[in-house]
């Protein structure tokens, strides 16, 4: 399991209103980027993704931002079908 410090803000048009947007939570996220099952990356911006299974099985893909070795700012994040 990667170690990350997760990067949320909270402030109107931050990441965790944006995520709301597509139904998820600060959790779901943080589920899918520490255990995720497939990595590859975004062709539309060039960020980093990861797919999984949110705590109540949904399957999600996550976009986010490496900002250093530990450092991740989670950008959007959405329902894929398998």
């Amino acid at each position: 399991m990667p170690y990350f410090e997760i990067i949320w803000n909270e402030e109107p048009g931050g990441n965790v209103e944006h995520i709301a947007e597509h139904d998820s939570i600060p959790e779901d996220v943080e589920e899918v980027v520490f255990n995720p099952v497939g990595r590859d990356v975004s062709r539309s911006s060039g960020l980093s993704i990861v797919f999984g299974f949110t705590p109540n099985g949904r399957y999600i893909l996550v976009v986010y931002e490496q900002i250093d070795d530990v450092t991740i700012y989670p950008v959007t994040a959405y329902d894929v079908e398998k």
